[in-house]
């Protein structure tokens, strides 16, 4: 039984879950937006508004953290640079996930989601 056990399983294995997790953290990071199944939308939320929360607090510690996260060294760099001025009065909420028409291969829910 599953009871209460809320990780969105995405019907891969832990490793490629989370490997799945991590690249399309970094692109949304990297492109601002990017068009999904709206389960994994909502699997990668979590990990980006984490991510983000790390870079408004700038300390060494949150660095080195979001480095093991997430897969291109010069996009922490850039995103720890512009966190502080453009989500500094902002507590949560970076994201938003907006739906779209369904995909035509096999009838998945999609949704965009995009940073605010």
């Amino acid at each position: 039984m599953r009871h209460q056990c809320r990780v969105p399983q995405l019907g891969r294995p832990a490793d490629r879950r989370k490997a799945l997790l991590r690249a399309l953290a970094t692109e949304l990071i990297r492109h601002g937006q990017i068009t999904t199944t709206k389960a994994r939308a909502k699997a990668v939320r979590s990990e980006v508004e984490r991510m983000i929360s790390l870079a408004k607090d700038g300390s060494l510690a949150a660095r080195r953290a979001a480095l093991g996260y997430i897969y291109d060294k010069q996009l922490v760099h850039a995103l720890f640079e512009a966190a502080k001025e453009r989500y500094g009065n902002r507590n949560g909420g970076y994201t938003r996930i907006a739906r779209t028409v369904r995909r035509r291969g096999d009838n998945a829910e999609m949704a965009i989601i995009e940073l605010v």
